[in-house]
């Protein structure tokens, strides 16, 4: 086999493993199968092609027919007989129609559907084409990996979490085989390798400088891998980081996060809240709503709680019955809409509990009906504007109280699993020991969390020291919501009983007519608790009195507040069978913006005392101050050569007597000579500055005489100004030509009138330019940046010169 031939057939082989990343949006393998026999036969028409000595544009025919009889054989429309026929390929086109709709309604991993098979097979079918000719017709092997990359970037774009690395290990090795391949085709068609000594070298024997060369590569692969694992990083505490990006609720709205809140629920740490920013506004016809929620953790290691990624079925495909998860509660259903600005853009959408229909979101969505989260792997919350029908559970203590203990073998049990630590243990064994139903232990573990028993809201939680998280914090009972829902679901779980944290936003502020306006300081954290037949019930053991928008349950009341009476008025509502806030229950969505007005526009709410006012007046100052740079530089140009020009000793005639400028009398003079060249020479670089400032036009070829001549014609100059110019045009013609320069002249006073008449005979705009953005200054900088170009492409023309002279030989011979 010819090494055409032999690289083609690797060509095919690196393809298919180039898309092994592709297994991760895939539910089964059967787009594999398909794949495989259409690069092999890809494969084979090459190979064929190439036996018989066909050209290049005739192999690539061959490939492209060969891809069309798989296409065809594979997706038969049922109307060919081996060939494709005009249906064939319109039943083509319906699927990748069928493709285009089945990536708006599934989310990953995605099932066997023909569209997307049909686009994938596709897609990989025109790869290996690709890769053959590059490798096998162009002998670019290098530029293969562009096409072969391009199929690992579709998992990146779809996929929610990071695509998995063995795939992508598979994938570059397909790679390094090809250009492994590629290069000892070329060494066996160079001809045969020698020693020094005479011996031969087998094509897979090593040389020195391979050897090296492998070296240094391994080096560089471990200094890559080992590096960022070096680099210190951000750790969790009892509740790990979710999908959002920053370092706390509030801060980083627009900025590296991406405007997305960050739950970094940790038992030690502190939640930084300073600007209000609105994120959300929500209209709904229940009465009394609970939180809106978006994300839950749900797994709990040693390192705390961390969530795992949500998997479910499209939106478009139905969301779950209710009754499903909460057979025995009595259930009410009522629409909302929600309003999400720019400021909150990630991918799980905030919803109320048990939706049964959404509309209008834009996107691929798809729901967990475990996690009760919506979610999507590209599409994010900014700026989207959806309705959802949803049921609220309306139970009552009692009926809480009838929940049995779930039966062994329940997967619902996982949620009880917890570390070992032996404090929590007796805290938490101590507290249940007198209660009889699964509801009355969790309440007993609730009410544990109370002003009474020396509980409170801070938003710093202390040190750990040198016990756990969870020790610490109920030892030290001072944190805020997410140690509070974190602590709470840790000991319900070692109770026995399924537990969680659920993340979203409290109330918010009250806009009337059943509209909430949230913002970033409504962001909560609260314990979700599974009782069979009832769902997951939410419990927020959080003190109320440092919750913004803070809302109670009928079955999880105010512990720091006494239980109603029976003298309630007539009209209030039962407190056993409303599904949020009672009346007498710290219900407080008019705090939902830290104490502001009870309505409030979108976007930034200023705190007192904000220094907004003066960062813009800094800013304008500093533009301000920017553009008059150029200006500056001019005038301080100005200044220094109408210093050098000013003399300092008596009067006298020009050196040599009488001459051109003897008409001028009373002339300042200096004896020393050099100074009077220097002072000529300064004031003719401010004159032909002053003449580009103006749009005069400067010719280097002429005299300095004949220069102040033209500048006196064409700018109209008289009088004074026009002997001025005569007086520099003759002053530096002597210090350039003569051997007695014209010592010490008046030259300040003369650059005055020369400007003054120039600007007298110029435009209005002139003026201005001259003035703000003086030409002559912008030319200068426009010639100093081409000689610094100048220089460093010098530099880098002598690096690269000093490189190619450098051998690793020469360091290995030395080395001997």
């Amino acid at each position: 086999m010819t090494g055409r031939r032999r690289l083609g057939l690797v060509a095919a082989a690196a393809t298919l493993l180039a898309a092994a990343p592709l297994s991760a949006i895939f539910d089964s393998w059967t787009w594999l199968l398909q794949s495989l026999l259409t690069v092999l036969l890809i494969a084979g028409a090459a190979v064929g092609a190439r036996t018989l000595r066909f050209p290049t544009w005739a192999q690539t025919l061959c490939m492209v027919v060969a891809l069309a009889l798989a296409l065809t054989w594979i997706f038969p429309s049922g109307k060919e007989i081996l060939i494709p026929q005009p249906a064939t390929f319109a039943h083509f086109a319906d699927l990748i129609q069928q493709a285009g709709e089945d990536t708006r309604s599934y989310g990953v991993p995605v099932p066997d559907r023909d569209g997307l098979h049909f686009v994938t097979v596709l897609g990989i079918g025109a790869v290996a084409i690709l890769v053959d000719l590059l490798t096998a017709v162009f002998r670019k092997p290098a530029l293969a990996g562009l096409p072969m990359l391009a199929i690992y970037s579709i998992p990146v774009a779809v996929y929610l979490d990071s695509v998995p690395v063995v795939p992508f290990i598979i994938g570059a090795a397909g790679y390094m085989w090809l250009l492994v391949a590629d290069n000892v085709d070329r060494v066996r068609r160079f001809g045969r390798r020698f020693t020094g000594d005479g011996r031969d070298v087998d094509v897979w024997e090593p040389s020195p400088l391979a050897a090296a060369g492998r070296r240094i590569g391994v080096i560089g692969v471990l200094v890559a891998v080992l590096l960022p694992l070096a680099v210190p990083t951000v750790s969790g505490g009892l509740l790990s980081r979710l999908t959002q990006s920053g370092t706390g609720v509030g801060p980083g709205i627009g900025g590296p996060g991406g405007g997305r809140i960050n739950l970094f629920a940790a038992l030690s740490g502190q939640l930084n809240q300073s600007a209000t920013v609105n994120v959300i506004k929500v209209t709904t016809n229940e009465p009394e709503p609970f939180y809106l929620r978006f994300a839950v953790a749900d797994v709990l290691t040693t390192d705390g709680f961390g969530n795992e990624a949500p998997k479910g079925q499209s939106l478009a495909q139905g969301l779950p019955d209710p009754r499903e998860a909460a057979s025995r509660a009595a259930l009410a259903q009522f629409r909302a809409e929600v309003e999400v600005s720019d400021a909150l853009q990630q991918s799980m959408a905030p919803l109320y509990t048990y939706p049964t229909e959404v509309s209008d979101l834009n996107g691929n969505w798809s729901y967990d009906r475990n996690q009760q989260v919506l979610f999507s792997g590209r599409t994010t919350t900014g700026e989207q504007k959806y309705t959802f029908t949803y049921q609220r559970p309306r139970y009552s203590r009692a009926d809480l109280r009838t929940a049995q203990p779930l039966e062994p073998g329940n997967p619902l049990l996982r949620y009880t699993e917890s570390p070992d630590d032996p404090a929590v243990e007796r805290l938490v064994k101590g507290l249940i020991a007198d209660q009889e139903t699964e509801y009355d232990r969790v309440r007993a573990i609730y009410e544990h969390f109370s002003q009474k028993n020396g509980f409170r809201y801070a938003m710093v939680a202390e040190s750990a020291g040198n016990t756990t998280d969870i020790s610490a914090f109920l030892k030290n009972k001072s944190g805020f919501c997410q140690q509070y829902a974190a602590a709470m679901a840790w000991m319900v779980r070692v109770a026995g009983i399924p537990a969680r944290v659920a993340f979203g936003f409290t109330r918010g502020t009250s806009l009337g007519n059943g509209a909430y306006q949230i913002s970033n300081k409504n962001a909560h954290a609260w314990t979700e608790v599974y009782l069979d037949g009832f769902g997951w019930v939410p419990f927020d053991a959080t003190p109320a009195g440092g919750v913004v928008g803070s809302t109670r349950t009928p079955w999880a009341r105010n512990v720091d507040e006494p239980e109603p009476t029976a003298s309630a008025s007539a009209g209030a509502t039962d407190p056993e069978t409303e599904s949020s806030a009672a009346p007498n229950t710290p219900n407080r969505p008019d705090q939902g913006n830290d104490g502001g007005s009870s309505v409030i526009d979108d976007g930034i709410v200023p705190d007192d005392g904000s220094w907004t006012g003066a960062m813009i007046a800094g800013g304008v100052a500093l533009a301000i101050a920017l553009l008059l740079i150029p200006a500056m530089r001019r005038a301080l140009l100005r200044r220094r050569r109408h210093s050098v020009t000013v003399g300092a000793t008596a009067t006298a005639v020009p050196a040599g007597g009488s001459g051109p400028a003897g008409s001028i009398t009373d002339i300042v003079v200096t004896s020393d000579s050099v100074r009077a060249r220097a002072d000529a020479h300064a004031a003719w670089d401010e004159l032909i500055d002053t003449m580009i400032d103006f749009r005069v036009p400067v010719d280097p070829t002429e005299t300095p005489r004949h220069t102040a001549q033209r500048l006196i014609r064409e700018t109209e100059l008289a009088g004074d100004a026009a002997e001025a110019a005569t007086l520099l045009g003759t002053a530096e013609e002597r210090a350039r030509y003569a051997r007695q320069p014209l010592q010490g002249a008046e030259l300040t006073a003369a650059l005055g009138r020369i400007r003054t008449g120039v600007a007298g005979s110029a435009t209005f705009r002139t003026r201005m330019r001259a003035l703000l953005l003086p030409p002559s200054v912008v030319l200068s900088w426009r010639l100093a940046v081409a000689e610094w170009s100048t220089r460093a492409a010098e530099a880098m023309t002598r690096m690269r010169d000093s490189l190619s002279r450098f051998s690793p030989r020469r360091l290995l011979s030395r080395a001997r």
